[in-house]
């Protein structure tokens, strides 16, 4: 008697939209204070460094707000950023500019200008607005352990304001942690990829992202932002996450 092959079917793989909302929902970190160490690399090899404290806070309805000021080096020293990470809607953010005594909205089209000189974006201080992308599933996601989606801007003005026509996540399949991400321009080349080099776990399985790094694979720069001193679950008041503070 001949033995016929049993067939399997094949899983199903979760909706790759739900895998990052997952993802976004435990890289809020909830109440923080800390300090950043951005290193910013030229082609040459130069050097600048810039030292930054950073506050954040998460609130019931997926919101979360950070406040950033720039301590060193003189040049910068003073300046601030205020963002707030909304869900399902755009992002929010406002800079104080100490030399021109003056604050101003960071507007849609600037998500993606550069963040203070380095090869970081603006949109990459933040959590997009999930509604902003479309997700699937690429060839290979799910096996080593490692889901692989690609976000694509829901639309032209969309791809226009975050500076990129896709972008595939690599993450880890068991704990949803990202592990690096790749930045297509708009002739489908690859031009920019962010390494999380190490993340720091906090409560509920949730983490912080500590150390990561960024290269610019047309100009040869890098980028890094390490966190320092940590100090997670402090109470941070809400009017930290103001203009009027922003501007103190």
């Amino acid at each position: 008697m001949l033995s016929l092959p049993l067939l399997q079917a094949a899983v199903p793989l979760p909706d790759a939209d739900r895998i990052m909302e997952k993802s976004r929902e435990l890289s809020m970190t909830g109440s923080m204070m800390a300090e950043i160490s951005l290193t910013i690399t030229e082609k040459n090899g130069a050097v600048r460094n810039r030292t930054i404290a950073i506050a954040s806070k998460s609130y019931p309805d997926g919101t979360e707000k950070r406040f950033i000021r720039f301590l060193e080096p003189s040049d910068v020293r003073g300046t601030a950023m205020l963002i707030a990470d909304n869900k399902d809607t755009p992002d929010e953010m406002w800079i104080w500019l100490p030399a021109l005594k003056k604050t101003r909205r960071i507007v849609t089209a600037e998500k993606g200008k550069s963040f203070m000189s380095s090869e970081f974006s603006n949109s990459d201080m933040s959590s997009p607005a999930l509604s902003d992308f479309t997700y699937k599933h690429l060839p290979g996601s799910g096996e080593n352990q490692q889901w692989i989606i690609e976000s694509i801007p829901a639309n032209e003005r969309i791809s226009d304001e975050y500076g990129y026509s896709r972008k595939v996540s690599f993450l880890d399949r068991q704990n949803m942690r990202v592990q690096k991400m790749k930045f297509y321009n708009f002739d489908n080349k690859l031009f920019k990829e962010i390494e999380i080099k190490k993340v720091v776990p906090l409560e509920g399985d949730r983490y912080l992202v500590s150390d990561m790094s960024v290269e610019n694979l047309i100009t040869g720069r890098k980028s890094e932002i390490v966190f320092n001193n940590i100090k997670e679950g402090v109470k941070v008041d809400d009017s930290v996450f103001t203009i009027q503070n922003l501007e103190r």
